[in-house]
């Protein structure tokens, strides 16, 4: 059908302002659920938590109705259920499935709900600014997952030491930079599973990623705003003769003036 496929179109587009205005609306509901899940791990009055688990219930089964309608405007059903943005979708919708069992074993996927922002940063050409948020959002995304994670398997375990989500990402911080601090140690299994798998996380991609943004950084800081006279194209190197799409000469005074 015409309006399934123009459907379909607006729920992956970030160029009109229809698919603009729907995945930023998805894009607040993902972090609003990820602030839910912080100030959950925070003293609270009765009232407040449970109006708070009432929006992320509302959330959540918006989640889903979200996901129904991708399954159902995708090309290739079986295609979408297995690819990676289809898996994600799914993680972040799984509670649904098990109806009101409260196990832990829901409360540590919800956290991994922010991944579903990495379709808004995939979605971009590979401008630099979008390469560098896509870094800074992979950096941001790891640190916050497993930040989730020690403080869901460990809370029970150790209430005094990560009482809240703070002190989770500050010893995530300080575990993933293999820096460590002494006094902040898990007591639980599944809790040093979890800073095993951050010190190998951090030590296998964050450095590269790290690297990657300083590289790009650089990259900025050595490239000038030349704007070639037969393409158009810009953001030639400081010592560039030619244009790298065309060929065509630069100009010599464009070549002298840094800048």
């Amino acid at each position: 059908m015409a309006w399934r496929s123009q459907l379909g179109f607006y729920l992956d587009d970030f160029e009109t302002a229809i698919g603009r205005a729907i995945n930023g609306a998805i894009a607040v509901l993902v972090l609003g659920s990820s602030a839910i899940f912080v100030a959950q791990t925070y003293p609270l009055p009765d009232l407040v938590r449970s109006r708070l688990n009432q929006i992320d219930n509302l959330i959540l089964y918006l989640f889903f109705g979200e996901y129904l309608l991708r399954w159902w405007c995708a090309t290739n059903r079986w295609n979408f259920l297995f690819s990676l943005y289809g898996m994600i979708d799914l993680v972040a919708i799984f509670p649904v499935f098990l109806g009101s069992f409260d196990v832990r074993f829901i409360r540590l996927m919800r956290w991994f709900r922010i991944l579903r922002l990495a379709r808004f940063f995939g979605s971009y050409q590979n401008s630099d600014t979008a390469i560098v948020l896509r870094i800074l959002f992979t950096v941001a995304a790891i640190v916050f997952i497993f930040s989730g994670l020690i403080y869901q398997v460990e809370h029970h375990h150790n209430p005094l030491v990560f009482q809240t989500f703070l002190d989770a990402f500050y010893y995530s911080i300080f575990t993933m930079t293999t820096v460590g601090y002494g006094s902040v140690v898990p007591t639980s299994n599944a809790g040093k599973l979890t800073s095993v798998l951050m010190v190998l996380t951090g030590v296998a991609l964050i450095p590269v990623q790290l690297g990657e943004l300083f590289r790009r950084f650089l990259q900025s800081s050595n490239s000038k705003t030349l704007v070639c006279t037969r393409c158009g194209l810009a953001n030639h190197e400081v010592d560039a003769l030619f244009c790298r799409h065309c060929g065509t000469g630069l100009p010599l005074v464009q070549n002298i003036t840094r800048g």
